[in-house]
């Protein structure tokens, strides 16, 4: 049949003649007859005027005209049409005369397949082959070429020779010919070279922008990278040819991914008008209905979707990996399982089940069925990233504890994976008990140093900027600290976001959009922590004033195809407060019912109207309810915009303000006028009727920054203080400022303020060891030495350059805590690196007599237990014993190769 391999080698091009030579020849014999009528009539095609391209090919075709290129767009006409049967039998017809026609014959491969005629299928991919590698080809054109290296490529042949054999050769040799173009691209975005396809297609562009498989293959190099790209690639494909199924199958994909299923089923409506069997057409309406919870549905459209070719393994590839998209990995595993079974040769399958495997938390067969299609498809660059992140996974650290797996970096995961390890724990605790969810297999983090290897493991290529962490069910994959920058968030707030989708998904059965997965977890942050998620904003206020507030049941769509970054924060925002309004006016029970609902399949419009009200009821309401929240921030404040000056300056400013005294805008912009002009003063002035106006929020650089900026060039500690307080009481990420308050803090010797600020930081940055250090000294100052062990332990894996002091101060802290053998063991430590550091002789021998003190207070309390033992037997025994506890104590503490 023909999914099963057959061997292939390149030998066969030395037979035929130089391949330049017969390209620059061009188009053999009468296939130049009638060019321009041909051409015109292609035209047509590529305009999706299917009905009139078919009716002039079959009259050329009936006329006897000697050109294999009328057969070839009669057939193209009828296979786009779903003309399976008559497609057939003009490739038999057309075969009699042209039987080396390699273009002919992938036609008719498609064709046969198309009319269930499996053993017929084998015979013709056999055929194929024959005639590649008879060499009684009479010459190579540029067709035949291109015709062997897309029939190799579906063959999943290495794709540098193919580029290299026939691609490229064709390209050098006639660099206007638009399929070496399309051929290349497609075969680089197969192999997920999407840098090179857009290239190949920029190129192909300067000629051929009238073709609408340009713009197509255009939107598809940018699908996983660039929106906004795609949407107008795509737009100019469909204005070409509003016909062209292709991009017609992409757009409905793009919907379905926005959750919008209405405008999608339309669109497959477009695709079916022109093919009622279209298989991807159909397989996409299997999608919709198990999205919709109605599987009975999903089962016969699958089937209907096999009907004319039931060996293609395209559909379940196609229904799958929607699904997978959709976070059912589950369900999409089981569909690439089922490709596999049609085709298992399919590499694409092979890679999604990878992809879905590794997504469960099932990492060895996934990572051994990635590592077969790396080594099977050297081209794929999707595999090649993986692969390679897998090497340097392989040494990462790993913690368990609680059903929870954490891998990280070594040094990372010595400095604070056991912070991490806690987080996640109660994590576990508050949010599975809130929301009645027993996770019953092992949850896994992995934390990645690298931006670009958490972009590769959670997306599979670079790139992903933005992301801070992603849950895929029972995988968390989470950016560190060291990946971004000088400013990075908060990997407390972070993990505890990404545990929720785990807790929310877990219980839907990862049947829940995506605005209300992101709502919940913003809205779990801030619950933990006020600071935490996401609040209003002078910004948010003017979004929902404004044209920006999507409604309730388009809201998913307001995260894939966002304006801007801003817009795209705003999303879940929005989603937070739609999850805040639903507990505010329904009550939790009613959340839970919600998601206990979509976990059967119900759609989440039905889902919503069973436990709150039908979801237009719910649009209007909520933004109601979104614009009352946006009008409580800063009432007082003046946030009218209407006739404020275009470029403002000091003088417009000021004349604003006698008209609107409290006006936002004016206030705020002429504070950075007079800043940026030194006025520090006057700048000060019109920062704090921002912050007694209420309309300050925790936005980097904002009012509250720059009012804190200026306290401190003016001299104005307390000021300074009050207005960093108010920045660390809302902001999750204000880094700078609770580094600024660590330094006012030891200055004044407020060792209260500067653990907490270093807590603070720490929940921040834990990889900075001034931070630590501040911890250290604070709970030391205050008494509290436990409190500094961690940080003390952190400090000891960052590559100190006093190491010795640091075993010093270890096994001092250890002392202070009354814990002498591990006080005992760290001086040793600090003794082994520097024999002669006396302070560590002196406690190594304040330790000892500790040690010998606590020995003799334990056997007198022995004896005076037992009871009229004479005063010498107390000694005796008490020497004896202390002398034995001295001795095994010693042994165990002597420094080993291993403690050195």
């Amino acid at each position: 049949m023909f999914t099963s391999r057959l061997p292939f080698t390149f030998g066969w091009l030395a037979l035929l003649v130089p391949v330049t030579l017969l390209l620059s020849l061009g188009p053999v014999g009468t296939e130049s007859l009638h060019a321009a009528s041909f051409d015109e009539t292609y035209q047509l095609f590529l305009a999706g005027k299917y009905d009139e391209a078919q009716a002039v090919a079959a009259a050329e075709v009936e006329r006897g005209v000697w050109n294999r290129r009328w057969p070839e767009l009669l057939i193209e006409c009828m296979l786009v049409r779903g003309q399976y049967a008559e497609a057939l039998v003009q490739y038999d017809a057309a075969l009699q005369r042209f039987p080396t026609s390699l273009s002919l014959r992938l036609l008719g491969i498609e064709a046969v397949r198309y009319n269930n005629l499996p053993d017929r299928a084998g015979q013709e991919v056999a055929r194929f082959q024959q005639v590649l590698q008879s060499g009684q080809l009479q010459f190579a054109s540029r067709d035949t070429l291109i015709a062997a290296g897309r029939f190799l490529a579906m063959r999943d042949l290495d794709a540098r020779k193919i580029l290299e054999l026939f691609y490229d050769r064709v390209r050098e040799s006639n660099p206007t010919f638009l399929d070496a173009y399309l051929a290349t691209a497609e075969l680089a975005i197969n192999k997920g070279d999407f840098g090179v396809a857009a290239e190949t297609l920029n190129q192909a562009k300067r000629d051929h922008a009238g073709d609408p498989r340009v713009h197509y293959w255009t939107a598809k190099a940018f699908e996983s990278s660039d929106s906004k790209a795609t949407a107008e690639a795509l737009m100019k494909a469909l204005e070409i040819n509003p016909k062209h199924t292709p991009s017609l199958i992409l757009q409905a994909d793009m919907l379905i991914d926005r959750e919008q299923y209405e405008s999608a089923e339309e669109v497959i409506d477009e695709v079916l008008a022109i093919n009622p069997s279209h298989p991807e057409a159909i397989a996409l309406q299997a999608v919709l209905a198990h999205l919709s919870g109605d599987y009975e549905a999903e089962k016969k459209l699958r089937d209907k979707a096999m009907e004319a070719w039931p060996q293609n393994p395209e559909v379940d590839h196609l229904i799958g990996r929607k699904l997978s998209q959709k976070y059912r990995f589950a369900e999409g595993a089981d569909y690439q399982r089922s490709a596999l079974l049609l085709d298992p040769d399919h590499v694409g399958a092979s890679f999604q089940l990878a992809q879905d495997l590794l997504r469960l938390g099932e990492d060895d067969i996934g990572w051994k069925l990635a590592e077969d299609v790396s080594t099977q498809d050297e081209y794929n660059v999707v595999a090649y990233n993986l692969m390679t992140l897998r090497d340097r996974i392989k040494g990462f650290t790993e913690l368990s504890a609680d059903g929870i797996l954490i891998r990280m970096e070594p040094r990372e995961a010595a400095i604070y994976g056991d912070a991490v390890m806690e987080l996640l724990k109660q994590a576990r605790q508050v949010l599975c008990d809130k929301y009645d969810v027993q996770p019953d297999k092992t949850i896994v983090v992995e934390i990645f140093p690298e931006q670009s290897d958490f972009a590769i493991r959670t997306f599979g290529l670079p790139g992903g900027q933005g992301f801070l962490g992603v849950c895929f069910g029972r995988v968390i994959t989470a950016n560190s600290p060291a990946s971004q920058g000088a400013r990075p968030a908060n990997w407390q707030s972070v993990l505890w976001h990404e545990f929720c989708h785990v807790v929310t998904l877990e219980k839907t059965k990862n049947r829940m959009p995506r605005w209300l997965s992101e709502g919940i977890s913003v809205y779990e942050e801030r619950l933990r922590d006020p600071s935490w998620g996401q609040s209003m904003s002078a910004g948010y206020r003017r979004m929902i004033l404004g044209d920006d507030l999507t409604k309730v049941s388009e809201l998913s769509g307001a995260f894939l195809s966002p304006p801007s970054g801003m817009h795209l924060q705003f999303a879940y925002y929005e989603s937070s407060l739609v999850v805040e309004y639903l507990v505010e006016q329904y009550g939790m029970d009613a959340l839970l019912q919600i998601l206990d609902s979509l976990a059967t399949g119900v759609p989440i419009n039905d889902a919503l109207a069973m436990s709150v009200g039908s979801i237009d009821k719910l649009d209007v309401q909520f933004a109601e309810y979104a614009q009352q929240k946006a009008r409580e921030f800063a009432p007082q404040a003046d946030w009218s915009v209407e006739d404020y000056p275009e470029k403002p300056s000091e003088e417009s400013l000021q004349d604003w303000l006698k008209e609107h005294p409290n006006s936002y805008a004016a206030h705020r912009d002429l504070a950075s006028l007079l800043t940026a002009k030194g006025q520090m003063e006057a700048a000060r002035v019109h920062l704090e009727k921002l912050v007694e106006l209420g309309a300050v929020s925790s936005e980097e650089d904002g009012p509250l920054e720059m009012l804190a900026a200026i306290h401190r060039k003016l001299g104005d500690q307390a000021a300074e203080i009050d207005a960093l307080n108010k920045i660390s009481a809302i902001s999750s990420d204000a880094l700078p400022t609770h580094r600024r308050l660590i330094e006012l803090g030891r200055d004044a010797e407020d060792w209260q303020s500067v653990r907490e600020h270093a807590d603070a930081a720490l929940a921040i940055q834990p990889l900075a060891e001034d931070l630590h250090q501040a911890n250290i000294d604070a709970s030391l100052a205050m008494g509290e030495p436990e409190n500094a062990l961690p940080s003390l332990e952190a400090l000891r894996n960052m590559e100190p350059v006093d190491p010795a002091g640091l075993d010093y101060q270890m096994a001092k802290t250890h002392a202070e805590i009354g814990d002498v053998q591990q006080a005992q063991r760290f001086v040793l430590m600090a003794l082994d690196r520097a024999p002669r550091y006396r302070d560590a002789h002196r406690l190594l021998l304040d330790l000892a007599t500790t040690k010998q003190e606590t020995a003799r207070q334990e056997t007198a309390e022995t004896n005076s237990d037992a009871g009229g033992e004479s005063e010498l037997g107390k000694t005796q025994s008490g020497e004896t014993q202390s002398g034995e506890t001295q001795s095994d104590e010693t042994e165990k503490d002597e420094p080993t190769e291993q403690t050195k």
